[in-house]
């Protein structure tokens, strides 16, 4: 499903200095047909009740259906975009880690859906999430 020869250490270095290295947001496995992140619950990604920030898990949930649906694709002629995403937040956390894994719903020609769910320490749902992909071919 995935390109072959993509390491973690690939995928994790093209978050430098954006949003994911800000947040803490490291992917941990690539799978045959998932990829699974981690991200902290801490002042990074809490609102101010120091709760987990509802926006740090769709941040989280987006990063990893863009991975996926990147890794896809033949990355010279397509990239893919994202056309929307919802998120419904099941269970606070107010610290340790978080734990998401996203699976393909949906590979077509141009789009892509991508469901992820995020965990907490005690693997309880904390998190699900539905991200629609576009697509589109480099010019």
């Amino acid at each position: 499903m995935f390109q072959t020869g993509v390491t973690l250490e690939m995928v994790n270095a093209m978050s430098k200095n954006t949003l994911v290295e800000h947040l803490g947001i490291e992917v941990t496995e690539i799978g045959k047909d998932f990829i699974e992140a981690k991200m902290p619950v801490d002042q990074r990604t809490h609102q101010p009740m120091g709760l987990l920030h509802g926006g740090a898990s769709v941040v989280l949930a987006e990063t990893l259906g863009s991975i996926a649906g990147t890794l896809t694709l033949n990355n010279a002629e397509q990239h893919c975009v994202g056309l929307e995403i919802n998120a419904n937040h099941i269970k606070s956390a107010r610290n340790g880690f978080v734990l998401g894994r996203t699976t393909p719903v949906h590979i077509g020609k141009r789009t892509q859906i991508w469901e992820i769910k995020i965990t907490n320490d005690a693997d309880e749902l904390v998190c699900i999430s539905r991200l629609t992909l576009a697509v589109i071919d480099k010019k």
